[in-house]
């Protein structure tokens, strides 16, 4: 298979798709004559016109409505924030609109559509653009949310998210668009991973690190890391919070008996908070320790750069709770 970055993957399932399926199209601000602020939509108005990549006002609000109404019509848009940050301005509309309307419209109308963009904190871009907004998404039922942490899984979980019928948010890890990572070559047939099947990143018997989108990659580097002191850590990869694979969770808990959950947002009512009363209901006696969390900080980010790198998640508090859990500490 090829190597390609994360964002070359995302630039081909939107190539993929909009050939595919010409309800399909992309807004946002600055998605067609800059080719995105990140270039994921890279070569795209070439290849399709400004009716289908249409760059907008700088009103999150605004646009995000527009494509609330192009779903209403069975059209099939994607609304590309310029990062996750600013969607907060369109929250009402996420929320209040495209969540709710199928259930409110007793199932007479669809949203098929995706907001996507980058979530997370990059490096000293303060604390105003620097937030991991999943809870805030999944919160809220009638909205899918899919969280990416590798090239190949960006490629075929956004495939997946542009056609699925109910509105998803795509979230894109900031610092991950030139990470590179195998994908499947488009000339060897569609690429699809299905919504809401978490996947073992790494097989392991001694402790299960569950976590999603960015973090995949720090998990990863703590399993080498622990491997080294003869601990064999197992990764499990969320891929979509919502809807949630509990039977993967529920399986790794039950194979290692002992699960640290890693995530990039803050610990009150994390996503963590919902993992560990999973796992705390359903799998309870199969338990020999508390399942610990590691999260940023329970503040704002600062920008501060020795701050910052205090507030995030990293490899050696990961480390530290997989000991915990084993009894290591």
């Amino acid at each position: 298979m090829p190597e390609i970055t994360y964002r070359e993957a995302l630039n081909q399932a939107l190539a993929e798709e909009m050939e595919r399926d010409d309800s399909v199209f992309l807004l946002g601000e600055e998605v067609a004559e800059y080719d995105g602020a990140y270039k994921v939509s890279k070569g795209l108005l070439d290849q399709f016109g400004p009716q289908r990549v249409v760059d907008t006002p700088i009103s999150e609000l605004g646009f995000a409505g527009l494509g609330v109404g192009a779903a209403m019509t069975g059209l099939r848009p994607i609304v590309e924030f310029m990062t996750f940050n600013f969607s907060i301005l369109a929250l009402d509309q996420v929320i209040n609109s495209a969540a709710k309307m199928y259930y409110m419209s007793g199932g007479q109308i669809s949203l098929p559509m995706v907001f996507r963009g980058p979530t997370g904190a990059a490096l000293q871009l303060s604390a105003q653009h620097s937030q991991a907004c999943e809870t805030w998404y999944v919160h809220a039922p009638g909205i899918k949310l899919v969280t990416p942490g590798t090239p190949a899984d960006a490629k075929g979980l956004l495939k997946a998210s542009i056609r699925d019928d109910d509105p998803v948010a795509f979230m894109e890890g900031e610092l991950l668009y030139n990470l590179k990572g195998e994908v499947p070559d488009p000339e060897d047939g569609d690429f699809v991973i299905p919504l809401g099947k978490a996947e073992v990143k790494r097989e392991g018997a001694d402790v299960s690190i569950i976590t999603h989108g960015k973090m995949v990659n720090l998990a990863m580097q703590v399993a080498g890391k622990l491997e080294k002191e003869d601990v064999d850590v197992e990764v499990l990869d969320l891929r979509t919070l919502r809807p949630l694979d509990v039977e993967a969770i529920l399986a790794t808990v039950r194979k290692t008996n002992r699960a640290v959950y890693l995530e990039e947002g803050w610990p009150y009512v994390g996503i963590g908070s919902q993992i560990v009363t999973t796992i705390q209901e359903e799998a309870f006696d199969y338990l020999d320790a508390p399942v610990l969390r590691v999260t940023q900080a329970d503040v704002p980010m600062p920008y501060a750069k020795n701050l910052e790198k205090l507030a995030k998640p990293d490899a050696d508090r990961v480390v530290a709770a997989c000991n915990r859990v084993l009894y290591r500490d």
